[in-house]
Parts: C-alpha cells; sequence; structure tokens
C-alpha cells in the first residue's frame, strides 16, 4: 500500500537508554539512491524488508513510502546486489508522551552517530520533546541512511 510518511529528524544529545522499551539490530542496503527514489533492503532481526521511498516535499518531512515484507533469505540476498557501504545500526523504540520514537545508533563508518526520528500524523503536529532530543534535522539530505551509506559521518569533518 502507498503511504505518506510524516517523519521528523533529530540529533540525540544524551542518554536515552534508560527509556528503551524495544531494540532491534538493522542492516540495510540500496539498489537504489537517488534522490527522487530510494530503494531499500533491510534486516531488522530476524524479518526482512523491502521498501521504496519517494522524494522528500520541501520541508523533508513528508514522502511517499511503500514497504512489503520479504523472507529474510531473499533480504540476504538482495543485499548482495546493493550499492556499497551497508548501513548498520541498532533501532531503539522509546515512549514520550503518546507518540514513539525510533533512535538509530550507528556502526562501522557512521559510528558515533545517534539520530532520533518520530512520525506524526501532520508535520505540524505536538508531541512531547524527552530531553534528550537535540537539533532537528529534518530535510537535512546528509543524515538520511542512503547518503550516510555514500558518505559516512565519520568522512564529515
Amino acid at each position: 500500500m502507498m503511504a505518506h510518511e510524516i517523519e521528523r529528524k533529530f540529533l540525540v544529545k544524551g542518554d536515552f537508554k534508560q527509556e528503551v522499551r524495544q531494540k532491534f539490530d538493522i542492516t540495510q542496503g540500496y539498489l537504489s539512491s537517488v534522490p527522487e527514489r530510494t530503494v531499500r533492503v533491510r534486516i531488522k532481526g530476524d524479518k526482512g524488508f523491502l521498501t521504496i521511498k519517494g522524494k522528500g516535499n520541501e520541508t523533508g518531512a513528508t514522502r511517499f513510502e511503500w514497504e512489503i515484507e520479504i523472507p529474510v533469505e531473499q533480504a540476504k540476498e538482495l543485499l548482495n546486489l546493493c550499492e556499497p557501504h551497508l548501513i548498520q545500526k541498532t533501532r531503539y523504540l522509546l515512549n514520550s508522551g503518546s507518540h514513539l520514537f525510533e533512535v538509530d545508533e550507528f556502526y562501522g563508518e557512521n559510528k558515533g552517530l545517534v539520530i532520533a526520528e518520530i512520525e506524526l500524523l501532520s508535520e505540524d503536529e505536538d508531541f512531547e520533546k524527552p530531553a534528550w532530543l537535540g537539533e532537528e534535522v529534518t530535510g537535512v539530505a546528509r543524515y538520511y541512511n542512503a547518503m550516510l551509506s555514500k558518505h559516512p559521518w565519520l568522512h564529515w569533518r
């Protein structure tokens, strides 16, 4: 099913781990990472996914997203076809008020980068901001996972 995803991204500036209610290890790669569309293969825990995302709107917060679960064996095979530099991270799920934050702690060439995402019903929806939430980076392309696979965080300096 094609749907709009409304998501805001933030850097994480403090300790969030005492609030974690669930976590998953994720490996993902990109079959296509052009700005107009990304095609992502992901293994999250013991499940595989294929995701297609469209280009973001002016703010970068809203874009089309289509995702389907695939057998993990197929996801592993597709990762071999992906562009170089897979993304490896741990995703932590945390509640803040009535919202769910997904916090990604990156490894490899993106080690040290921690980004929080929140999905919203509208771009201007209010939400409770936890103390560990830092600078907003919504719409900043270099923080997109597809860009981090091409230009890793450790090479920015």
